[in-house]
């Protein structure tokens, strides 16, 4: 009986290990292939003026490790390249570098980047959302509320929206 229960605990043990074998390879997988893509965006635009589309992808992968600095500059980078572009799509960007700005706890300014994204997309949900939680962050109840609101016009089952608009209809409600 003892060897037969040494046996199970033994195979347990090897399916936990498999387990988290698995799980450590798809994360060295995908951090090779975030470095791959990172150094390879920096090798070209080192080199050469990079399209608007570049400059936001490199942005994205900074801001993926946490480095909102380069991240901005990269979005600068990439308004700058639109400009010599037909037709850009710049409210990502713009919505990008207000989540740069919200990670440094740059809420006045990361508020203007989701304006501007806004002014360009005024249905933009991503965007709401995130000038609804920069306003939170300030304690701009009222505003972050009209955010969620809007989010939910546009997009009625948005769980964000719903789960933020109502505690702050509470909020509102006993203020």
């Amino acid at each position: 009986m003892d060897t037969s229960l040494a046996i199970w605990y033994l195979g347990v043990l090897l399916v936990l290990l498999a387990g988290v074998g698995w799980f450590i390879f798809q994360q060295v997988f995908k951090t090779r292939r975030t470095e791959s893509a990172m150094n390879r965006l920096q090798s070209k635009l080192s080199k050469v003026k990079g399209t608007t589309q570049e400059h936001f992808e490199l942005g994205s992968l900074y801001l993926s490790k946490n480095l909102a600095v380069p991240a901005i500059q990269q979005f600068q980078q990439a308004l700058k390249a639109a400009e010599t572009e037909e037709e850009p799509v710049l409210a990502p960007i713009y919505n990008a570098m207000g989540y740069a700005c919200f990670v440094q706890e740059q809420f006045d300014l990361a508020i203007r980047h989701y304006k501007d994204a806004l002014k360009l997309d005024e249905n933009y949900v991503t965007a709401l959302n995130n000038l609804g939680h920069a306003y939170e962050r300030k304690n701009l109840v009222s505003q972050a509320l009209d955010a969620y609101e809007k989010v939910l016009q546009n997009d009625p089952q948005n769980a964000t929206a719903k789960r933020r608009a109502t505690s702050l209809r509470k909020r509102v409600v006993v203020a």
